[in-house]
């Protein structure tokens, strides 16, 4: 068994802290700031941990096809902006996943957060992590998600499953997180930045991808 499947969730929960973190903690997976503003609202994302087979999983989504979003048709964690009767980012983050995938919040261990990270459509994303029971009966929002998987957290992890690529942000060429296909998607831009934060946190290193995730996109 994987080093990181052998974690039990008050492992994770305590790699989570910034000072139990295997790594320096204060690296940053985020989009450099500079390259798309000061100006953010405030939204939250639930990044799940199934245990399946044996193994860690974590859970995405598919967003549904719509002219109105702006990521239309990627893969994320459910998630969304706060609303203002939200009375924490942990509230949005349970709230939106309900409304999205169905995830009763009362069925969802929280066990922590990670740093925010900021997103080319001017969010300051939080990514409130928890643990949910697997198999679990999710109900999907048609209007917002085509599709809800797993992967392994363990596939997430191999260095060969993801790769930098240059990307044009606001005329400046910059590197964007992108991992392989897996069970037909892709999974890049800030939910693969926040996924590499996530594995970093829980001791992967991530030496082989230059220049500095600090530029990454």
């Amino acid at each position: 068994m994987h080093a990181l499947d052998k974690l039990t969730a008050q492992d994770i929960s305590k790699r989570l802290q910034p000072v139990n973190s295997p790594f320096n903690a204060q690296r940053s997976f985020d989009v450099p700031s500079d390259l798309i503003g000061d100006q953010f609202r405030d939204a939250a994302v639930l990044v799940p941990f199934v245990r399946l087979r044996d193994e860690w999983h974590l859970l995405y989504i598919r967003r549904a096809c719509s002219e109105r979003d702006r990521h239309s048709g990627q893969v994320a964690f459910a998630g969304g902006k706060r609303d203002p009767q939200d009375v924490d980012l942990y509230r949005t983050a349970l709230r939106e996943a309900h409304e999205e995938i169905g995830i009763d919040p009362q069925d969802v261990a929280i066990l922590g957060h990670l740093p925010p990270h900021h997103s080319i459509s001017h969010f300051k994303i939080t990514p409130i992590v928890g643990q949910v029971p697997w198999p679990y009966s999710l109900q999907l929002q048609p209007s917002e998600v085509d599709r809800a998987f797993t992967i392994p957290l363990t596939w997430l992890a191999e260095p060969r499953n993801h790769e930098l690529r240059l990307r044009e942000l606001n005329g400046t060429k910059v590197p964007v997180v992108y991992f392989k296909e897996y069970d037909g998607e892709l999974l890049w831009g800030a939910t693969a930045r926040m996924t590499l934060n996530l594995l970093y946190r829980l001791g992967v290193d991530f030496k082989e991808l230059e220049p500095p995730m600090a530029r990454a996109a």
